[in-house]
């Protein structure tokens, strides 16, 4: 029998998830010598000397920010994310930001609470300052989604739910995405003719440079007076202090957050929350499922579903003999590979290539048996990054 992947744990992973990990296949431990994978939910790995033997990375999240993503695409590591897994969570927390803002919840809760219970004139007290704290209906309001992924499309449909006119912006938008996303949605042409329709503005974009302060000065001189910023993506797609000046010259009613800082939290508009977007035991569950079943795919068959920095490539088994090759993105490199399987006598059964940015990525699955030295000869190519052969036992 096959020696046992050693799994990494840099967090709490769900108990659920593990399981998907077979104790027969799988090793699994907070501190491992030579793993195979790391599993990590928020732990901030640029800092940490990451072995030479860990072949792939799993965050049981969607954002890969605390992990080196460039650094494992130069070794041929790649990282596995769980893109909507915790979409429910972060729907239904989207929807509780906008009735905190538009129902006053915050400020009427601290007023009762700062209430003598055994005050004879409490009752009176909380008539007298409820008036204080009257808001409004979502029903019949606008709500404007820049990004249409699978929270943004869950948003969405909930809002439509509610009673709430939804216009949508975003300019890559997949199939899937597309389809799932409810027909009543509007079409936006860009966010800002979103920033200028709606009451309500929710953000769902990856961090990346092109959404890095999307939402700045300019951005913002777009807005409805009094309208509701809600930032449940990144805390860096939005320029906090721009979003502070428009608070407070009324431009914007309320900023929705579920980031906290020391320039947002002080602020009386502000309804910043703890990072609580996937924050339920679904959503943690949810997440280490996808991805502790995405982890086993690669290490046993090479497979690849939702690496953030790899191409998807699943390929059914022909044969017991599979190699799995991670490589720079240039040209003829499969000519090369392929030219080194066919100088050792080895029949190609089936074969899939696909890239992604500067990484490409090959399965091949062949008749017979892979000697070392084949795998040597490979991994020797210029511009290959990883090699890895992966016969079936029995």
């Amino acid at each position: 029998m096959a020696d046992p992947f050693n799994i990494q744990i840099l967090n709490a992973i769900s108990q659920n998830g593990l399981k998907r990990l077979p104790a027969e296949r799988y090793k699994v431990a907070k501190e491992l010598a030579t793993p195979d994978a790391i599993m990590v939910r928020s732990a901030d790995m640029h800092t940490l000397d990451i072995p030479a033997s860990v072949r792939a990375i799993g965050r049981a999240g969607a954002g890969t920010n605390n992990i080196p993503v460039k650094a494992m695409s130069a070794r041929g590591v790649p990282v596995f994310n769980a893109p909507g897994a915790n979409a429910n969570a972060v729907k239904e927390l989207v929807v509780a930001g906008m009735l905190l803002a538009a129902r006053n919840i915050g400020g009427a809760m601290k007023f009762v609470a700062a209430l003598d219970a055994n005050d004879p004139a409490m009752e009176k007290k909380v008539e007298d300052g409820k008036k204080n704290f009257a808001g409004y209906e979502l029903a019949g309001h606008t709500l404007g989604v820049i990004g249409l992924g699978k929270i943004g499309c869950l948003v969405a449909d909930v809002a439509i739910k509610l009673g709430m006119d939804v216009l949508g912006y975003d300019p890559e938008i997949t199939v899937e995405a597309a389809w799932s996303l409810p027909s009543q949605v509007k079409k936006a042409n860009s966010a800002a003719e979103v920033l200028k329709s709606a009451n309500f503005i929710s953000i769902h974009v990856p961090l990346v440079d092109a959404t890095r302060k999307m939402i700045n000065a300019e951005a913002l001189a777009h807005v409805r007076h009094g309208s509701v910023l809600l930032n449940f993506s990144r805390e860096g797609v939005v320029d906090e202090a721009a979003v502070l000046a428009a608070l407070d010259a009324k431009k914007l009613g309320t900023y929705v957050c579920d980031f906290p800082s020391a320039h947002v939290n002080s602020h009386p508009h502000v309804i910043a929350l703890p990072h609580l977007g996937a924050s339920t035991g679904e959503a943690e569950e949810n997440c280490a499922v996808m991805v502790a079943d995405q982890l086993r795919e690669y290490l046993e068959h090479g497979n690849v579903q939702n690496a953030v920095n790899f191409p998807n490539v699943l390929m059914p088994r022909e044969s017991n003999f599979r190699i799995a090759v991670a490589n720079s993105n240039v040209p003829n490199m499969l000519g090369q590979i392929s030219t080194a399987m066919a100088q050792a006598g080895l029949n190609i059964r089936n074969m899939m290539n696909k890239s992604k940015g500067d990484v490409a990525y090959t399965l091949v699955d062949v008749d017979s048996e892979v000697p070392a030295a084949v795998v040597a000869s490979i991994a020797k190519i210029d511009g290959v990054l990883a090699v890895r052969y992966l016969p079936l036992e029995g």
